[in-house]
C-alpha cells in the first residue's frame, strides 16, 4: 500500500482550500492502491488557513523540540503538526504501508525542500514534520515529484498493475 497527501489525489486541503491533483496519486487511490493523508488537517487545522513554515529547522528537529512550526500571523502551530504527523504514522502503520508520495516544499509533507521559516518565498533543503516522522520508522519517502508508474510499480498489487497502465493511456 501506498500512502499519498490527500491534495495529491485531489482532495481541497491545501492551505489555499485548494488542491495538487496528480492523474496518477487519484487512479492509485481509485484502484485501492493508496490511502491518503493531510497532516494538517488531521492535527486539527481548517482548510482554507494560513501558510505556516518551519523555523530554526526542519522536520526532525521539530519532533525532538529544537524547532517549531509558525504561521504567517506568528501562532505556533507545532502542536498541531505532531499530532497530524503522529495520525499519518498511525494510517501508515495500520496499512502496512512501505513508501509515501508527498507534497514538496509542505511544512508536514516536505521530503527534500521546505521554505526557510521567513515567509519570504526562499526555499532550503529539509523534511516537513510528517515525512520525517515516517522515515524515521522506515517508511521510504518521495516527493510528488517523483511519482510515476515506473516508481510506484514494487507497492501496487500485480492484479492491478495492468489496469494503472490501461489508465494511464
Amino acid at each position: 500500500m501506498i500512502l499519498l497527501s490527500a491534495c495529491l489525489a485531489g482532495f481541497n486541503v491545501r492551505y489555499d482550500g485548494g488542491n495538487a491533483r496528480n492523474d496518477l496519486a487519484a487512479q492509485l487511490v481509485a484502484l485501492g492502491q493508496a490511502v491518503t493523508i493531510c497532516p494538517e488537517v488531521m492535527g486539527g487545522m481548517r482548510t482554507p488557513r494560513e501558510p505556516a513554515e518551519i523555523q530554526d529547522g526542519n522536520g526532525g528537529d521539530v519532533i525532538v523540540g529544537r524547532a517549531r512550526v509558525v504561521n504567517r500571523r506568528g501562532v505556533d502551530v507545532t502542536k498541531q503538526y505532531l499530532q497530524g504527523a503522529q495520525l499519518a504514522l498511525g494510517i501508515a502503520q495500520r496499512y502496512h504501508v512501505q513508501a509515501a508520495f508527498l507534497k514538496q516544499k509542505s511544512p508536514a509533507c516536505g521530503t527534500q525542500l521546505i521554505y526557510d521559516g521567513h515567509f519570504s518565498g526562499h526555499k532550503i533543503a529539509g523534511i516537513g514534520v510528517a515525512a520525517a516522522l515516517l522515515r524515521q520508522h522506515g517508511i521510504q519517502v518521495f516527493g510528488d515529484e517523483e511519482l510515476s508508474r515506473e516508481r510506484v510499480r514494487p507497492w501496487v498489487d500485480s492484479a492491478v498493475w495492468p489496469l494503472l497502465l490501461e489508465n494511464g493511456r
